[in-house]
């Protein structure tokens, strides 16, 4: 090819279209002049707020929490109970999911649960060692009522 051979047809300007406004683009953009600054000294203005909000921040947090500690304290108990429950019965999942080991625990409950009705159930002097064994224990969880 020749370098010195220049296409004559193109141009850097757009191809006009009939019935189409050519001074739309311009339309869309705001006039240079006062209002341009206005709204620069507007922009500014916001900028300035957010700016002393931002700054301001953490006092606003440090209220909040002072004055809703006992609320927060309650939902963040909350939350954590939801996530130790959630975490647990992930944990029961898993193992369940393990070859040989429910049938191992379910037999090993059934086996404790025979002993148990054979130690504490089958006569009276037992049962009444159970609910004597109970009181102590509930005497020692809440304290005694004298």
């Amino acid at each position: 090819m020749n370098p010195e051979i220049v296409n004559s047809d193109y141009t850097d300007e757009a191809p006009k279209l009939e019935g189409v406004d050519q001074n739309q683009d311009a339309k869309l953009l705001p006039p240079p002049g006062p209002s341009t600054a206005s709204s620069n000294a507007q922009w500014q203005q916001y900028g300035e707020r957010v700016a002393s909000f931002l700054q301001d921040l953490p006092g606003y947090v440090i209220n909040f929490f002072a004055e809703n500690k006992g609320p927060l304290g309650t939902i963040g108990l909350i939350v954590a109970a939801l996530v130790t429950v959630k975490l647990t019965l992930a944990l029961v999942d898993a193992i369940n999911d393990i070859p040989l080991i429910a049938p191992t625990l379910e037999l090993i409950g059934l086996g404790y649960s025979i002993w148990f009705v054979y130690r504490y159930l089958l006569s009276a002097a037992s049962r009444q060692e159970l609910v004597e064994e109970l009181n102590t224990l509930k005497n020692n969880v809440l304290g005694s009522g004298k």
